[in-house]
């Protein structure tokens, strides 16, 4: 196995499945677009990226016209509910208040188009890698995976075989400091998972992470990360019983952070233990400024 490791002195945050994003309203349900700032499909101009499949949106009123002509009354509620989901609304009745929503927050580009780069030419969002194309590179046989550290955002991939989910062979494909990405802002519309990341020269992307807090916990808020010197013997000592009971037999090097609120979260990634679906699993405490391990009653919101 080559699993991806941070340098010396570099803190690994997280890491998680990643593609671009798919569109989920009626018009746009399974496509993606590549475009610059004028609206132009550029996945041609695409440094090194192979031939890949061409997308025309749904047209809703042509669909509706072919459902009344075929199927008389049923037809037509099908294809009302069609032309609902297209406009935003929930017709599943499964999304919920704390993941998706049925609301989109840019019908522009979530309905009526559904780009994944936005891109003038030169700028860093037309450097990622086609491999986080599903139209280019199948889940089944390739998985790439976002890396976050104190430093940067990695993109990484590796063939895929389910006779041997275990295997990971690392590939760095892509990646960028942290002081290039300007914003990280998660996108709601539908199932919730899909992220908005906004670079220095306001080129971004949209991305699709298997689990999107896991992406976007560190991008969003960087940690105020403790250094183990400036723990107190109290907060070490309860540091040091979490990595033995909860670590495993190669537990990894644990890294604590002070939340706004005053409590320290302290992480534990096993950094050679990955899974090729959802990347590195963590284990978590929450502890006072005492050492103390904190309730589920004393959490704040700044805890989550």
């Amino acid at each position: 196995m080559d699993i991806w490791q941070p340098a010396a002195g570099e803190t690994l945050l997280s890491r998680t499945l990643v593609t671009f994003a798919t569109g989920a309203a009626t018009p746009v349900r399974g496509m993606r677009w590549f475009r610059d700032t004028e609206r132009n499909d550029i996945q041609n101009e695409l440094t090194g990226w192979p031939e890949g499949p061409v997308y025309r949106p749904h047209s809703t009123g042509g669909s509706l016209a072919r459902k009344v002509g075929k199927g008389g009354a049923i037809a037509l509620g099908v294809a009302i509910m069609a032309a609902l989901s297209a406009a935003g609304g929930n017709v599943s009745g499964t999304s919920t208040a704390d993941t998706g929503k049925d609301t989109p927050d840019d019908p522009a580009d979530e309905v009526k188009d559904f780009p994944v780069l936005w891109a003038a030419p030169g700028t860093i969002a037309r450097t990622l890698p086609w491999q986080l194309d599903p139209g280019r590179s199948s889940e089944k046989r390739y998985r790439t995976h976002a890396i976050v550290t104190d430093r940067r955002l990695v993109i990484v991939g590796f063939p895929y075989s389910k006779r041997n989910d275990a295997l990971i062979e690392d590939e760095v494909l892509w990646e960028i400091p942290r002081s290039r990405i300007s914003l990280v802002e998660p996108k709601r519309f539908k199932d919730g998972n899909d992220v908005k990341v906004l670079f220095s020269d306001d080129s971004w992307c949209r991305l699709r992470a298997i689990t999107s807090e896991k992406f976007t916990r560190y991008l969003l808020h960087p940690p105020n990360l403790v250094p183990w010197p400036a723990l107190t013997p109290a907060q070490r000592d309860t540091v040091e019983q979490f990595v033995t009971t909860s670590g495993g037999p190669n537990p990894g090097t644990p890294f604590v952070s002070r939340r706004p609120c005053g409590h320290y979260r302290v992480e534990l990634l096993a950094p050679d233990q990955v899974d090729s679906f959802f990347g590195l699993s963590e284990r978590s405490l929450l502890m006072d400024a005492d050492g103390n391990k904190a309730a589920l009653a004393e959490y704040h919101s700044d805890d989550f």
